[in-house]
C-alpha cells in the first residue's frame, strides 16, 4: 500500500503527466469540432438528396 502511494504521489508532481492531460484535452476538442462539423455536413447533403428526390419525383 505503501508503495502504491509513493508511486501515485511521484505521479501527482511529474510535469509529464500534466502535459500528457492537456495532450488529451485538445485532441478531445479537435475530435468534437470534427463531429460537429460532420453533423453540419450530413444535414446540408441530406437536404440536397431530398431536393434531388422531389425534383425527380416532379419530372416523371
Amino acid at each position: 500500500m505503501r508503495g502504491l502511494m509513493k508511486s501515485f504521489h511521484r505521479l501527482l508532481r511529474d510535469s509529464k503527466a500534466a502535459t500528457a492531460i492537456e495532450y488529451g484535452l485538445i485532441c478531445a476538442l479537435i475530435v468534437l469540432a470534427i463531429m460537429a462539423a460532420l453533423v453540419a455536413l450530413g444535414s446540408v447533403t441530406a437536404d440536397m438528396w431530398n431536393n434531388v428526390s422531389t425534383k425527380v419525383q416532379a419530372a416523371r
